[in-house]
């Protein structure tokens, strides 16, 4: 979604009149609202997953009276194409994906040689047919007010006094699996130096990240303030926009940080960093570049996990503290 962002502003910036509503689900929607290229945000309501044929069908019935020029297909699953078809937009744009020929009018050929990146398959689809490739990506950009940040200050009882307090936020989970976490230990690690150097520490994840943070608080002293498992998407957002600096692994928290214009670690294991890197010129991406990465594995197939135990804690440190003072 935070990768979507670009195309957004892509339009907006060739189409600055165009109306922006995004089809989503409904979990992603609080992220939708940061977007101020946005104007409407409309949920699927089904569970990741689930097909929903009929389900699909009635949402399109229903979204046939706003009358829309153009549908943008960025999931290349049939059933994504379902609802634009049944909601009759005329232009249908996407890529052929499962064979979606009669559901998509406007279909691209996606040359993964060309477009080498996520967000420049993405971008590419809101361009003309003859336009040049791979197409220039603006930077995602989410707008935070103060109000939203307030809001959560007071909501969590956070201790900021000061202007000048710092705060490091940790994403130790990846909802892909244990060949892309940075080990929990090394998380801690770098907490104890910052706390050492009177930061804050902030832990953030879903529950399913609780175990690892829970490592990460005790080998701190209960030292770090943990929201894993504790927060909406919405709040984590809001909180994350406090941060000064972010340490994570290549997960959605990552993109979110650079979105938000943090200065971003970026730790790679068994995925690419040229494919789905951190877009944010402040990002710093740190992979071993072994000759078994990436291997695109949910686990480690030769079983030492050493594109991630191989990097060290004083790399991550030293790459918080090149080209600034944190």
């Amino acid at each position: 979604m935070v990768m979507a962002q670009s195309l957004f502003i892509a339009l907006k910036n060739s189409h600055p009149g165009c109306q922006i509503d995004v089809l989503a689900p409904a979990w992603t929607l609080s992220l939708l609202e940061t977007m101020p290229e946005v104007s409407k945000a409309i949920a699927i309501s089904l569970p990741r997953g689930k097909f929903g044929l009929m389900a699909r069908i009635k949402l399109g019935l229903s979204l046939r009276s706003e009358g829309y020029d153009q549908a943008i297909l960025l999931p290349n699953t049939w059933k994504s194409a379902l609802t634009p078809f049944f909601a009759n937009i005329p232009i249908r744009t996407g890529y052929l994906g499962e064979c979606r020929w009669g559901l998509l009018n406007d279909i691209r050929k996606l040359d993964k040689r060309v477009l080498t990146m996520t967000v420049q398959r993405f971008v590419a689809l809101g361009l003309p047919l003859d336009a040049p490739l791979p197409p220039v990506c603006p930077q995602p950009a989410l707008s935070i007010s103060q109000d939203r940040q307030q809001a959560v200050i007071e909501q969590f009882k956070l201790a900021l006094n000061t202007a000048s307090v710092n705060i490091l936020a940790l994403c130790p989970g990846a909802e892909y699996g244990p060949a892309k976490r940075w080990p929990a230990q090394y998380y801690a690690d770098v907490a104890r130096h910052k706390i050492a150097q009177g930061w804050q520490v902030w832990l953030f994840g879903s529950a399913k990240d609780q175990a690892d943070a829970a490592q990460i608080n005790s080998e701190t002293s209960g030292r770090c303030t943990d929201f894993t498992g504790r927060t909406s998407l919405a709040e984590a957002v809001d909180l994350m926009s406090l941060a000064t600096a972010v340490i994570s692994n290549d997960s959605g928290l990552m993109h979110v940080a650079a979105a938000l214009n943090k200065k971003v670690i970026a730790i790679y294991g068994s995925s690419d960093p040229d494919f789905t890197p951190p877009l944010n010129d402040k990002a710093h991406i740190i992979s071993l570049n072994l000759d078994c990465a990436p291997c695109f594995k949910r686990e480690c197939p030769l079983g030492h996990s050493q594109c991630l135990t191989g990097i060290m804690p004083e790399q991550v440190l030293d790459a918080m503290s090149r080209d600034s003072n944190v």
